[in-house]
């Protein structure tokens, strides 16, 4: 696999590749422009929403590396997961993820490989002949220069996650697996769709809480316009966080007196903050004088969701038609 940075050229297993598929092949990706002359033959993940989306293309052969993860791998990748070394469970270091020398360095967030990355910016991976691919589920209608996760000048919307899966098999030249993995999820959104607006509920507002720096300091809560405020827009409920925001920060005096009828949880296996321990959440809003008095606490009407299925990810989907479900359930004891 050659990325055209002006320091690699083609070579004979290269042109095979053009003339076989589809190759030169140039994707537009968060700001950049990225030609492949050859299909992609090797990864390193940053970001498990990217990982899981190359698992369910069937290319986990081909991932050398994973990293930044928040939840177990959905149970139908365990095994092939249980072969690709995890390079970190939080950010990866840049000489580990180069040192495995990918044909690819796929993330999740923008953050991790942008122009303040985290891990390292996508100039510096590019100068080393290696491209960088970030899900377009976190650029594609999105500032990310502003507030600590980006603010969504779109609400999000699943097309941007089609939109990764068919542009990583493009990359890796299996095009027709993405087509069929799209139409799969679409018919399963549709699906999940249907059942939410099965749900009748009437005058229901929600807080999805993702974690918190300390246990006592402001949370860590949904904005009106990512993965859960599709949610919450399907599902007819009202956000009691208004800002734009992915993922602000909001003080529990103002949520509980919102109040909202239901609070979802981020369950992970991440332990990077105090409030990573869902347990530690619910005995927070249990104990807390402030928390304690909300009618949703008070009546048991917290919801636990893995975290990967609050963010921009493939697990959104399944998790609005768990959520229909539970609210159903919720509703008939409002």
């Amino acid at each position: 696999m050659f990325l055209r940075t002006g320091l690699i050229g083609l070579s004979l297993l290269a042109t095979s590749a053009v003339a076989e598929g589809n190759f030169p092949l140039t994707i537009e990706n968060c700001g950049h422009s990225v030609t492949f002359d050859a299909p992609v033959t090797s990864s390193v993940t940053v970001g498990q929403a990217a990982t899981e989306v190359l698992y369910a293309l069937g290319l986990g052969e081909q991932v050398l590396g994973t990293s930044v993860w928040f939840n177990e791998v959905l149970p139908e990748y365990a095994e092939v997961n249980a072969k690709v070394e995890r390079l970190a469970d939080n950010d990866p270091s840049f000489e580990s993820v180069v040192a495995k020398r990918p044909g690819l360095v796929a993330a999740q967030y923008e953050w991790h490989v942008g122009p303040e990355g985290i891990v390292a910016t996508r100039e510096q991976f590019h100068e080393l002949g290696i491209p960088t691919y970030v899900m377009p589920a976190d650029c594609v209608g999105k500032d990310n220069t502003v507030g600590g996760d980006g603010t969504r000048l779109q609400a999000f919307s699943t097309d941007t996650l089609y939109q990764g899966i068919e542009e990583l098999a493009a990359a890796f030249d299996v095009s027709e697996r993405g087509t069929d993995l799209v139409v799969e999820y679409k018919a399963r959104e549709a699906a999940a769709v249907a059942k939410a607006q099965a749900v009748k509920l009437d005058d229901v507002s929600a807080v999805f809480w993702f974690s918190s720096p300390e246990m006592e300091s402001d949370p860590f809560v949904a904005g009106q316009k990512g993965a859960p405020g599709y949610m919450m827009s399907t599902l007819g409920i009202r956000n009691v966080v208004e800002t734009d925001e992915e993922w602000p920060t909001v003080g529990w005096e103002t949520i509980a007196k919102a109040n909202p009828t239901v609070i979802v949880i981020a369950k992970m296996d991440r332990r990077r903050f105090a409030a990573d321990d869902y347990l530690k959440k619910l005995e927070f809003l249990r104990a807390d004088p402030v928390t304690s008095q909300m009618d949703a606490v008070k009546n048991d009407r917290i919801v636990i969701m893995d975290a990967q299925a609050m963010d921009a990810t493939i697990r959104a989907i399944p998790a609005l038609e768990d959520l229909a479900e539970k609210l159903d359930t919720i509703g008939n004891n409002l």
